[in-house]
């Protein structure tokens, strides 16, 4: 049973602390769940990799895939998704109240103009994070898939989810 609390506090300072989305938590997700030992450094990048692949929000994928990892039940999932999403879910609905009365007013615009450049920061601290070597092997040639990525997204009419396939396949080769 002890488990179950451990993963509720962890989870729960995830909810709360967690702003900016999936990305801008990793940091503090790897921290609470890579730390303590439940899972391996390797298979915190590989549960990044398949919370991606899968639909819905990185931070909520993960939290479930966590919850069963370190339980090995059901419960342990569920818990886990309650627990991140609820805070969330109970600022937001707070909030939105407080917001929609005071949408004009300065204090709230300047709130918000403070939040984005620090939810930039979490993002990046995020890529940082997932930049090491069990999944950038080469990082020479991991920077050129990514800037010709960049460049034929930028510069051309050709689709996103394309190059996605091609950069993969290109990766899947040269890996």
């Amino acid at each position: 049973m002890t488990v179950y609390l451990k993963l509720i506090w962890a989870y729960l300072k995830i909810g709360l602390f967690g702003f900016g989305g999936g990305y801008a938590m990793l940091a503090l997700i790897e921290r609470e769940v890579v730390a303590p030992g439940w899972i391996t450094k390797q298979m915190f990048t590989d549960i990044v990799a398949i919370s991606q692949m899968t639909p819905g929000p990185i931070g909520i994928n993960s939290a479930t895939y966590i919850g069963y990892v370190v339980t090995g039940s059901v419960l342990g999932s569920i818990i886990t998704t309650l627990t991140v999403t609820l805070p969330s879910f109970l600022l937001v609905l707070y909030a939105s109240h407080y917001i929609r009365r005071h949408r004009e007013s300065t204090v709230i615009k300047g709130i918000f103009a403070g939040l984005r450049p620090v939810v930039i920061g979490l993002i990046a601290s995020a890529a940082l994070l997932l930049m090491n070597k069990q999944n950038f092997p080469d990082y020479t040639i991991s920077i050129a898939i990514c800037a010709a990525s960049f460049c034929l997204v930028y510069f051309t009419k050709i689709h996103p989810i394309f190059i996605i396939c091609l950069a993969g396949l290109v990766g899947l080769i040269v890996y």
